[in-house]
């Protein structure tokens, strides 16, 4: 159980009873004795003290919002939030039906289909611990999480069946271990499939079915109890198992509604993967709100437009490449909006000509940054009313910094990474990012030594390099790990790829080190061309940012080709840096 890696015990002072109940909530915090007096008479107990969950939201919508719309999906799902308040019970009941105790781990591998958003609260609401895992790996590397995690019930979506199968065959392998059960989630309701007919594979419906509506909640027994584990991307190292917990979640899931400027019932399309970081922990945010989950499997310019005009979309999430995606679909493709969709993105900051043209589509943009270990997102570009006057292309630059940080996290500055002192607020000293506060990961899964290294010096180390401004506004400038160190001078990645972005015939682009014997390190640029851009040649594309950058940061090699990436868009850089490093030095 993944319990047994976070018990937790806390050295509480010798006083009576109720000043130990309140010393225990503030973490074992010291009173003195004129303090120990105004407690007297001041108890925790509940009525006033409930550890904080997200799974709380769902049973507050059941009440508040229960005949409204809960999840759409396509023409033929659709469910009200009584209706979901009530599967999420019965799944809750089946899943201890099969055995699944607190601190048991679940793991998922689907799309943004309804069966996730429902699991999202089943899972915990059974005691359990929920793992999301990325539909883009392959069975060796899901068979090597699942171990990992040890989780004992894995739902597969009917797409992906044949790489579950897979993993079960690897797994069965191992003698050491147990498979988990397979849950498998069909393509409809009524729809059946061959291997539905043996005993070791559940049907979807027909487990939840099997499941008691008058099902008791096993809530957390403390706020800081594991809620889910997210293995994180991959794009600079192997995977980690990030553990959240109920009191992250929560506070998070409110930080971020907060942060897209949603009020009462908004209408959100699902583009971010809900695997990833709880989906933003937004999944849990539509209950809160009584908002309607627009469920959307397959991700294109094309179906958003559609799903934005059919469902009256208000909000959504999308990742840089899903923004690119927008911003160079084709006329045939769009529909015109009939008001304003916000859209909260994460990753590295858009190029200024994306938000400019998804400004123009009818869309508002908000830039955030964030990293898995802080439930996905931790600062946004908090927009000033006085920048509405300013001309487009300084709105868009303005858009594009990280911001400040949301309103559940503590404290997030830049600092040196080795000293741990603040960098000038001047817009050029470049430090590290590190967060501070409830919204940060509770630690690694099974890997101590990981978590003490990441909380270092009291803050957690985000490894990305950034410049604070004037105003008090973060700036990425780079990944740690992707800093060019060319002849003594730093070279951001970032800043030559925003360049390399407004190049008209670049539709993505991603700048890596290439070793050189001369200057040490010179960049290297990666590139895929616009339809109709084919004759484009690698020295035009150095001619164009030596034009608009210092030379030394112009890319000295190009190569045109498709980008690797992870499921939720982010370029596999450490792929990129392997063909560089093969390319041998230029002088």
């Amino acid at each position: 159980m993944l319990l047994r890696f976070f018990n937790r015990s806390v050295q509480l002072p010798a006083r009576n009873h109720r000043v130990q109940q309140l010393c225990k909530l503030a973490g074992g915090i010291e009173t003195t004795d004129e303090s120990h007096r105004l407690l007297e008479g001041v108890v925790t107990s509940p009525p006033n003290y409930v550890p904080l969950t997200p799974i709380s939201f769902l049973e507050r919508a059941a009440n508040v919002f229960g005949h409204r719309t809960s999840v759409v999906f396509g023409s033929c799902v659709k469910y009200t939030w009584e209706e979901t308040y009530s599967r999420c019970l019965k799944l809750a009941s089946a899943l201890v039906h099969l055995g699944i105790s607190r601190g048991d781990v679940v793991a998922t591998l689907a799309p943004n289909i309804p069966a996730i958003q429902e699991l999202h609260f089943a899972v915990p609401m059974s005691g359990a611990v929920l793992c999301t895992l990325n539909t883009r790996h392959d069975s060796s590397t899901i068979a090597g999480l699942l171990r990992h995690s040890e989780a004992k019930i894995i739902f597969v979506d009917y797409q992906l069946l044949q790489i579950a199968q897979g993993v079960l065959g690897l797994l069965s392998k191992d003698k050491t271990i147990k498979p988990p059960i397979l849950v498998l989630i069909p393509q409809s309701k009524n729809s059946s499939h061959p291997l539905l007919e043996t005993s070791y594979i559940h049907e979807y419906e027909n487990l939840l079915a099997s499941g008691s509506n008058n099902f008791t909640i096993r809530w957390p027994k403390t706020e800081m109890d594991p809620i889910s584990v997210n293995y994180t991307s991959g794009t600079t190292s192997s995977s980690k198992g990030v553990v959240y917990n109920h009191r992250g979640a929560y506070l998070n899931t409110i930080a971020i509604f907060l942060v897209c400027g949603m009020g009462p019932m908004p209408t959100y399309l699902w583009t971010v993967p809900m695997f990833h970081c709880n989906g933003w922990c937004l999944i849990w945010g539509m209950a809160a709100l009584g908002g309607t989950n627009v469920c959307l499997r397959n991700v294109s310019a094309k179906n958003i437009f559609e799903s934005i005009s059919l469902n009256k979309v208000t909000h959504m999430g999308a990742v840089p490449t899903v923004l690119n995606m927008i911003a160079n679909s084709l006329l045939n493709d769009r529909k015109p909006l009939t008001r304003k969709v916000d859209i909260l993105t994460g990753g590295s900051s858009p190029p200024p000509h994306v938000l400019s043209k998804m400004e123009e589509l009818g869309f508002r943009v908000t830039h955030g940054y964030g990293i898995t270990e802080a439930y996905g997102v931790a600062t946004y570009s908090l927009w000033k009313p006085e920048w509405d006057s300013l001309p487009l292309d300084e709105r868009a630059v303005l858009k594009s910094r990280q911001g400040v940080q949301h309103l559940c996290i503590e404290k997030v500055d830049v600092r040196d990474p080795e000293t741990m002192e603040n960098v000038p607020a001047d817009g050029k000293s470049i430090g590290e990012i590190v967060l501070r506060g409830n919204t940060v990961m509770s630690g690694y899964l099974k890997d101590a030594k990981a978590t003490e290294e990441a909380f270092r010096g009291g803050w957690f180390h985000s490894g990305d390099l950034a410049v604070k401004h004037p105003d008090g506004y973060i700036e990425i400038k780079d990944r740690l790990k992707d800093i060019i160190i060319s002849g003594g001078e730093n070279i951001s990645t970032l800043e030559v790829e925003r360049v390399l972005y407004s190049h008209p015939g670049v539709v993505e682009a991603a700048v890596v080190a290439r070793p050189d014997d001369r200057w040490g390190q010179i960049p290297c640029a990666f590139i895929k061309l616009k339809e109709g851009f084919d004759e484009i040649s690698a020295q035009e594309i150095i001619k164009f940012c030596r034009d608009h950058l210092p030379h030394y940061m112009a890319p000295k090699t190009v190569l045109f080709e498709d980008l690797p990436k992870t499921s939720i868009g982010k370029v596999k850089k450490f792929i990129l840096r392997e063909k560089a490093k093969a390319l041998g030095s230029i002088h």
